[in-house]
């Protein structure tokens, strides 16, 4: 969800690959907070991180804005001010317990990059919520509750054995891609081990619903 490059392959996969939408795993990617920081680094683990130059800053204010435009989508910059990344990532825990994850998702990237609002603003998590029909209470202090941090930390823990460096990131078995460009490989690749009841391995995920780490597609955009 943090990353314009997901929202970007989030929309391909959706309009122009449903088939392989609807059986891979969705696999939030976010940077951690301070506390969740420290419970990766407890483990062994260190979240992906790449500075970003403000000449790249730059390029991505173009390139995003070229890709959209090419799609038909309105784009509106969101602003971003200290943003803590668990509350809507693990409001997405929330919703996708209570079976309308795809539904959360949907409405954040369309909150973040189609209206631009702050999706680490609490408020603004809530009304997705009541948009939903969950409890917006709930949804929207899920960063709070010790047992959905836990499985943050859990999720990130398994980004990084994926080997997911930035965002968006499709992994298959020992297979990845990376980058809204990969996107059709992956999805050749993904139907290619289709069996003919079209029953997908557990085992296939696409990371970033997502210091930065690196975006966009494989090249250097990010």
């Amino acid at each position: 969800m943090r990353s314009p490059y997901s929202w970007l392959a989030y929309h391909d996969l959706l309009r122009e690959y449903r088939d392989v939408a609807d059986v891979v795993e969705w696999k939030p990617f976010w940077e951690p907070d301070p506390r969740n920081e420290r419970a990766l680094e407890e483990r062994g683990e260190q979240f992906p991180y790449a500075a970003m130059s403000r000449a790249k800053h730059f390029y991505i204010l173009q390139d995003v804005a070229r890709l959209a435009a090419a799609r038909g989508l309105e784009l509106k910059w969101p602003v971003d001010r200290e943003p803590v990344w668990e509350i809507p990532h693990l409001g997405y825990l929330v919703a996708l317990r209570e079976g309308v994850g795809p539904e959360y998702i949907a409405a954040a990237y369309r909150a973040r990059w189609e209206q631009g609002r702050d999706i680490c603003s609490r408020s603004t998590v809530g009304e997705l919520a009541v948009e939903l029909g969950l409890d917006p209470a709930e949804v929207s202090g899920a960063s709070e509750d010790p047992e959905l941090r836990a499985r943050g930390v859990e999720l990130l823990m398994e980004i990084c054995k994926d080997g997911a460096f930035g965002v968006p990131f499709f992994v298959h078995r020992f297979t990845r891609f990376w980058g809204v460009d990969r996107l059709p490989d992956f999805v050749a690749h993904v139907r290619s081990k289709l069996a003919p009841a079209a029953v997908l391995p557990a085992s296939s995920s696409a990371v970033g619903l997502g210091r930065s780490s690196d975006e966009g597609h494989a090249g250097g955009c990010g």
